[in-house]
């Protein structure tokens, strides 16, 4: 018997320490090797090199000359920490209220545009941190962004259509925006917008600790 319960707990060790040590120590020891962006969160930086948010994680625009995610339930919004949607279903009044007030609203701010108004722009997504939209919602948005900015919109629109990010391998998925990336583009092509507060973009809401950002 106590030779059993010691071959029991020399397997328990030693799977321990392959499995809870040398395991995670030779994967993070690889990702950081041969993918140190994405191992360490696919930061994103300004022109100044301060960390403005995560590639991984969308946060919020409120200002008329940047592009608007999918609106958030993560915590107080886009919580990187707190990661999920409403759980609100079809039949609830929570959401068809929610839904009403957003569409009215993006019909104020976006008076210029046509058509109805995207759904993804009024239903947040699964983990409530979703980066990314479909082209046609990011160019539904296109006419205030020009007109915010003063520029033409084709302009805006040629710096949407050379972020449209294709099917990852060619066939996974949709092609997709990212609006953290896309706004700091306008930011690179444009000019930041007069009055911009001290954190870039005028994000409400930061995706991640800004390392080193004022």
């Amino acid at each position: 018997m106590v030779s059993t319960l010691v071959t029991a707990l020399r397997a328990c060790v030693v799977t321990l320490v392959l499995t809870g040590v040398l395991y995670p120590l030779a994967v993070t020891g690889v990702a950081q090797l041969l993918f140190p962006s994405q191992a360490q969160g696919s930061l994103v930086k300004d022109e100044q090199g301060r960390v403005v948010g995560s590639a991984l994680i969308g946060q919020g625009f409120t200002r008329g000359g940047y592009f608007q995610p999918r609106p958030s339930a993560a915590g107080a919004g886009y919580d990187a920490a707190a990661s999920s949607g409403s759980n609100l279903g079809p039949t609830s009044q929570k959401l068809r209220d929610r839904v009403t007030a957003e569409v009215e609203r993006l019909r104020q701010e976006n008076p210029d545009t046509p058509g109805l108004v995207p759904g993804e722009l009024v239903t947040t997504s699964a983990s409530g941190l979703d980066p990314h939209l479909s082209p046609e919602a990011v160019r539904w948005q296109a006419p205030r962004v020009a007109k915010a900015r003063g520029v033409a919109p084709e302009r805006v629109l040629a710096v949407v259509n050379s972020h449209v990010e294709g099917r990852t391998l060619g066939v996974l998925g949709e092609p997709r925006v990212n609006v953290l990336l896309l706004n700091l583009a306008l930011d690179r092509q444009f000019g930041r917008l007069a009055s911009e507060p001290a954190q870039p973009m005028g994000a409400v809401t930061p995706a991640v600790a800004p390392t080193g950002t004022p």
